[in-house]
């Protein structure tokens, strides 16, 4: 996950992007998709009005994968209109339970 930069003009958005996240919610889990470690990285192409997100599922399998991208797409383009959104899958890191926060462990009865 991205840390906050302050000599970064788009820190800020980043931040409320990855917070705008959090209504995307697992449908097989019931916890969102930050709390999950599943989101990896924001990048905005401030000029061109894209929003690129880099994130990962639980395994390549998932079979709620699809689902998940569209939410994660739909989600940032309600917030931010006039800039389109792209989802890359990423498998480098591995996705594994040391990613989910301890927000989201303790969603989980963990």
């Amino acid at each position: 996950m991205e840390n906050f930069d302050i000599t970064d003009h788009l820190s800020f958005m980043k931040a409320e992007i990855l917070e705008t996240l959090r209504l995307v919610m697992d449908p097989e889990l019931h916890i969102n998709i930050i709390d999950l470690g599943l989101v990896y990285g924001v990048k905005i192409d401030e000029p061109g009005k894209q929003i690129n997100i880099e994130m990962t599922l639980s395994s390549s399998y998932c079979p709620m994968g699809e689902s998940i991208v569209s939410a994660v797409k739909n989600c940032v383009e309600g917030h931010y209109a006039g800039f389109t959104t792209n989802v890359e899958l990423v498998w480098e890191p591995i996705w594994s339970y040391h990613s989910i926060t301890e927000e989201g462990k303790k969603l989980l009865g963990i």
